[in-house]
């Protein structure tokens, strides 16, 4: 037992020095001695309990009951490790540390429940939308189990009734009408980015396929763009980073109009002005006047400060990408065709876009009868 510079007891492992500062230290499993030194007592006693917890508890490899913390770290970096994309990783992660950390991730892996697991869920309700509550859901139910597979765990925590449908309702993503593309096409004619916006209106590719895109990619003779990357820039690294789409649909040909074959004939000449390319986007399509992509985030800012001049409601890159779905729709495209243009995983993205869209097609048809409907 330790004491203080007046003869007090301050527990095992803790002391004061002379000179006022009180020191703690064990030696851990691998007989390593664990030390440091604190202005406080009850730091330093947090610390110590902390420490000889996570020496308990904390390493993966040699103990029977890790912390969920210790599990995730070892779940992410060695379990999925590089066998998941970058965006995919980052999404498991943002998941984990905003949402299920704070409320499960120092406890033990034994003593989850489904109730601890639901109550992640509801303290999500009044801040998420269901798909990113969901998300949060298969995130839980992955890393609980593998720790089934792993031996640590008898069943997943996470079962069938751990769930929560009452999440925020997000606003539905519009679409621009035909007056509204034309008064925005027509302000950002001639501009620096006005082939991409052209284009994404013309194909509905994604804002990293567009910025993928290369010229080797693009087949004028048949008239279709094999869409075979997505590209995105990252501020952490500081470098931009291209791999393939993060679903086999999303690895798609899409045919080319004969509009969209003109704004890439022009964005060939157009590039003919840069004189000096870096080697790495020499075959890129879409580069801005220092010879580089356009960063993802920098498309948004320049469409916010159109709609502002224009006097529409602000409206992001994917929005483009759902008008030109509605064109699709409203010209009578059936929905398989267009999910499979589109790249959507799931039938059921696409059908939830057509009928959203159809109900308004539908009040117009019906208005254009009602004549005939009236007898009396």
């Amino acid at each position: 037992m330790g004491k203080d510079l007046k003869g007090k007891e301050l527990g095992v492992g803790i002391s004061q020095r002379k000179d006022g500062l009180y020191t703690a230290r064990f030696t851990n499993k691998f007989g390593k001695r664990q030390q440091k030194y604190f202005k406080k007592l009850q730091e330093c006693r947090n610390w110590i309990a902390e420490a000889q917890f996570q020496n308990e508890h904390g390493d993966i490899l040699h103990c029977e009951n890790p912390t969920v913390d210790a599990w995730f770290d070892y779940w992410i970096n060695n379990i999925k490790g590089d066998n998941i994309r970058y965006n995919t990783r980052r999404n498991y992660e943002e998941r984990y540390q905003k949402n299920i950390k704070p409320f499960i991730g120092g406890m033990l892996i034994h003593d989850i429940k489904p109730l601890h697991c639901q109550n992640v869920l509801n303290e999500m309700a009044s801040s998420y939308a269901n798909s990113v509550i969901e998300q949060s859901r298969l995130v839980m139910f992955m890393i609980f189990d593998s720790a089934v597979e792993n031996e640590f765990l008898a069943k997943n925590p996470v079962t069938k009734s751990v769930k929560c449908e009452n999440g925020k309702k997000v606003k539905k993503m519009r679409a621009l009408t035909i007056e509204e593309q034309k008064s925005f096409l027509k302000t950002v004619k001639g501009t620096s980015n006005y082939n991409q916006y052209a284009l994404v209106l013309q194909t509905g590719l994604r804002t990293g396929e567009m910025i993928g895109l290369r010229w080797s990619d693009i087949d004028f003779k048949e008239r279709v763009i094999h869409v075979r990357r997505t590209m995105e820039y990252r501020y952490s690294l500081g470098e931009w980073r291209s791999g393939e789409p993060k679903t086999k649909n999303g690895i798609r040909d899409i045919p080319l109009t004969q509009e969209a074959v003109e704004i890439l004939e022009n964005q060939k000449e157009k590039l003919k002005k840069i004189k000096i390319r870096p080697i790495e986007f020499k075959d890129s399509v879409f580069l801005c006047r220092n010879g580089t992509p356009t960063k993802n985030s920098a498309y948004d800012t320049k469409l916010f400060y159109y709609c502002d001049k224009i006097g529409i409601p602000r409206f992001s890159m994917h929005v483009l990408r759902h008008t030109f779905a509605t064109r699709c729709i409203e010209a009578g495209m059936r929905p398989k065709t267009l999910q499979i243009i589109l790249g959507h995983s799931n039938i059921r993205t696409t059908m939830d876009l057509y009928v959203h869209v159809t109900d308004d097609e539908k009040t117009k048809e019906v208005r254009n009868v009602e004549k005939m409907l009236k007898i009396i």
